[in-house]
């Protein structure tokens, strides 16, 4: 028996399924009509349609539904006051992918995506995955609500846009999914919980700590592997301007008192210190560092750092990792941070001087013996449609790091990297700032005896090394 004829509207779908953002011409080639027949088929199906473009840029998709809701997904940021504010609508389409413009959203656009077509999550929302330790709290939490893997990593991207659009309300920088999950995050602000108090942190901390290694509750998305979790803590009276409370994610160190975790407390007070030397020898570089301090109670090291995409109780400012934005400009493999910079630069997608601090940053790194300046731990503030250097995070001397399974890495003597001449602007200021932190590390009482020493003969290498190069 000959199967009935298919309709026009289910041709037009079966064409838009294959072709996603096509052109009406394209369509009137594949359909076999004319260019008005298209036109009219398109409008009698405005619900199932996406179009996007300008004129002979007009471009349309067939709307796929996540988990049975067919219409967009509202996309809100909140601002630095904390009032949240419509910012775009993302729509599914079909066989894969997104639709969801950045005209006027203030950031840089990718050339192929310029009319807002992607082939998968938008970049902007990349960094709001669950990942690291804390993503891995989050999926766990609300997995079997939502009927989801355990493991983060096994989702797919409409498996994040399922877990964002109804628990996403405290990601990295300042978007939210979806009303439900704003919707979670207004009433939330009813009956939150006051910021911990100074005379209340090493209690709260350590129950925080237990709680976040026996995999309790899921607190921010945030990524990193560190075991760590979130806290708001009242506002720093020491601070310039007005105090306002904090947010902060804190790292800890194990309270067994093993030789594994006594170098995880010694290298959580190295962080500490690296960023304290970029705040004060880096600045006029165009370095900026996160907030840092170091606490210890019950055995345990913990190193507070300030959020910068967070400002007082509420606030938020955007905020995208240099992996997100390799992804959707360059599509480069991992790369050392200024062979990545500079491409983005010369695209026109760089902030005046961001080139420049990015690559002093890298060598900074480098001199304190960083072993793990992946993409994920170098981040960007989009403004005007460019990218400024966010503030430093995450740089401390891992290549004295535990080995996995507890085993020590030995405490060797660091050769610093010299530059070519070419490189040299850039070198000087970070070897400054390098040679400050390991004196800083060497006469730091509260770090143990081995890496005291260890800093003091890596000051001196590098002492050497600096009259060599200069």
């Amino acid at each position: 028996m000959q199967a009935p004829p298919r309709s026009s509207r289910d041709q037009l779908a079966a064409a838009l399924a294959r072709q996603p953002a096509a052109s009406a011409q394209d369509l009137a080639a594949r359909l076999g009509v004319s260019l008005p027949t298209v036109h009219r088929l398109l409008r009698a199906a405005p619900a199932q349609v996406v179009s996007l473009g300008r004129a002979r840029r007009t471009r349309h998709a067939w709307r796929r539904a996540l988990r049975g809701q067919a219409g967009d997904l509202a996309v809100y940021r909140v601002d630095a006051q904390g009032m949240p504010h419509a910012w775009a609508a993302l729509a599914l389409v079909e066989p894969q992918g997104c639709a969801m413009t950045l005209e006027g959203a203030g950031w840089p656009v990718p050339p192929d995506e310029r009319d807002g077509w992607w082939p998968g999550l938008p970049y902007p929302l990349q960094d709001m995955r669950p990942q690291g330790y804390m993503g891995r709290q989050f999926a766990r939490a609300v997995h079997e609500g939502l009927q989801l893997p355990p493991d983060p990593r096994a989702w797919s991207d409409d498996d994040v846009l399922a877990a964002l659009s109804r628990a996403g309300g405290d990601t990295v920088g300042d978007l939210i999914v979806g009303d439900e999950a704003l919707r979670r995050w207004q009433a939330g602000r009813l009956d939150a919980p006051a910021p911990l108090a100074e005379s209340e942190l090493p209690a709260a901390y350590l129950a925080l700590a237990a709680q976040a290694v026996a995999g309790g509750g899921a607190g921010s998305s945030a990524a990193g592997e560190f075991p760590k979790f979130a806290a708001l803590r009242a506002p720093d009276q020491a601070a310039e301007g007005t105090p306002r409370a904090q947010h902060v994610l804190v790292k800890f160190s194990g309270a067994g008192g093993t030789p594994a975790e006594r170098r995880w407390a010694d290298l959580l007070l190295a962080e500490h210190l690296a960023l304290q030397a970029c705040a004060a020898h880096l600045a006029g570089q165009g370095v900026q560092a996160a907030r840092t301090r170091w606490l210890q109670a019950g055995g345990r090291a913990f190193l507070e750092v300030e959020r910068f995409d967070r400002h007082g109780r509420w606030g938020r400012s955007p905020l995208v990792s240099l992996e997100a934005v390799n992804a959707a400009f360059l599509g480069l493999p991992h790369l050392p941070w200024p062979e990545l910079a500079a491409p983005l630069a010369r695209g026109g997608w760089l902030a005046d001087g961001a080139l420049a601090a990015v690559g002093v940053l890298w060598w900074f790194g480098r001199l304190i013996g960083n072993t793990d300046m992946h993409l994920g731990n170098l981040s960007f503030r989009p403004h005007a449609g460019r990218l400024a250097l966010a503030p430093a995070y995450d740089m401390l001397p891992m290549c004295y790091a535990p080995l996995g399974g507890g085993e020590l890495a030995p405490l060797t003597l660091l050769a610093p990297p010299l530059p070519l001449p070419g490189e040299r602007a850039q070198w000087r200021p970070a070897a400054a700032a390098a040679l400050a932190f390991w004196q800083a590390l060497a006469g730091d009482g509260r770090v143990g005896d081995a890496m005291r020493a260890q800093a003091q003969a890596n000051a001196h290498r590098l002492a050497q090394a600096m009259v060599v190069a200069c």
